[in-house]
């Protein structure tokens, strides 16, 4: 598999959901979304030969919760961390969470 601008697949509502339920069977209490705005989306994918975002897996120990770091790639497919451009810090739900949502 290559990376490019179009790596990634779209999945069903019902697949959605499974994931996100299955998930919060294995890892009950955990956070169980995260939020980051558009504007702070577009920083990454402007970045010089940007090609799309990586999400990293990482644990925050003081709050003892899952944390995810986001990244630009570029189009040799290595994480853009030159530019300082790296993204946590996102809202988290628990505490902000959609009112509605079929995937909460």
């Amino acid at each position: 598999m290559t990376l490019n601008e179009n790596s990634g697949g779209l999945i069903s509502k019902e697949r959605a959901i499974k994931l996100v339920s299955a998930f919060d069977k294995k890892f009950p209490g955990e956070i169980v979304s995260s939020f980051i705005g558009s504007s702070n989306v577009e920083s990454l994918l402007q970045q010089e030969n940007c090609i799309g975002l990586r999400v990293y897996n990482g644990y925050d120990v003081g709050e003892q919760k899952l944390s995810l770091v986001i990244v630009g790639v570029g189009i040799d497919g290595e994480d853009l961390l030159e530019a300082g451009l790296i993204y946590d810090e996102l809202v988290k739900c628990p505490d902000y969470c959609p009112k509605s949502s079929l995937l909460k």
